[in-house]
């Protein structure tokens, strides 16, 4: 199964990815592939891991050696090789980080690159789930094109249920298919749950579960400690333990 989360930057999608990871890799039974396609990159420090290398990084470092490979290897080949060697191994999940490019050009090859990783390793792990670049753009460059689920979060606020509607219509523009494509509220106060849970339906999109506000979030992000570290009295963390429950039976 593929997992994808989406949505508007501040929505807290990062948050999901990490805690979805973490109440996948508390099962015991998964082996995991976590991938942070934000050129962002803070999918890593929210599970606590160290990244050496990203793809971006080392299509860099690729390109100023283009003209050096041994006779028979491809550039192609060779940075899907060092991208392999990029993956950072941990006892409850692998993370592949992307990571932005550090000059001019363009990003295409790594974005190839991404997909064809997705492609071909994901049938090494049961569970991929990648933490997708806030917005749109993943999906016009078609890094998200073989995802099984996508999840979309928004906050309360009017934009971040505009960046859902928007999802969901370009997707139907380049024609990708996911088998289901949920929105997940994020950050929502009783008073305001059934509103925006309508706001959502009024979109035609489902609601896969709500996370509420939670202090320790905050606490966490200010400290900069590792979200997998939460208690498991946390509110958001016990909200995402059971949408995890519920993608599983899905």
């Amino acid at each position: 199964m593929i997992i994808a989360v989406s949505g508007k930057g501040g929505t807290g999608k990062t948050m999901v990815s990490a805690l979805l990871i973490r109440a996948m890799a508390e099962k015991g039974k998964y082996d995991i592939l976590a991938i942070d396609s934000d050129p962002d990159s803070n999918l890593p420090e929210a599970l606590g891991v160290e990244v050496e290398k990203t793809i971006g990084e080392i299509r860099e470092e690729l390109l100023g050696e283009r003209d050096k490979l041994p006779i028979g290897t491809s550039w192609q080949q060779k940075l899907e090789y060092e991208a392999m060697r990029a993956l950072v191994e941990t006892d409850e999940f692998d993370l592949l980080s992307m990571g932005r490019p550090e000059g001019p050009g363009c990003y295409c090859a790594a974005n190839n690159v991404l997909r064809e990783i997705i492609d071909t390793i994901a049938k090494n792990y049961d569970i991929v789930i990648i933490d997708t670049e806030a917005g749109l753009e993943h999906l016009s460059r078609r890094t998200t094109q073989n995802v099984d689920i996508m999840l979309v979060v928004t906050d309360t606020s009017k934009r971040g249920i505009t960046t859902a509607a928007r999802i969901k219509e370009l997707a139907g523009e380049l024609k990708i298919k996911f088998s289901r494509l949920n929105v997940i509220m994020n950050r929502v106060t009783p008073e305001l749950e059934d509103r925006i849970k309508n706001s959502v339906n009024d979109i035609g999109l489902e609601v896969a579960g709500t996370v509420p506000e939670d202090e320790l979030i905050r606490e966490f992000d200010v400290e900069g400690k590792p979200l997998t570290e939460l208690p498991e009295e946390s509110k958001a963390y016990r909200a995402i333990k059971g949408i995890a429950n519920r993608l599983e039976l899905g």
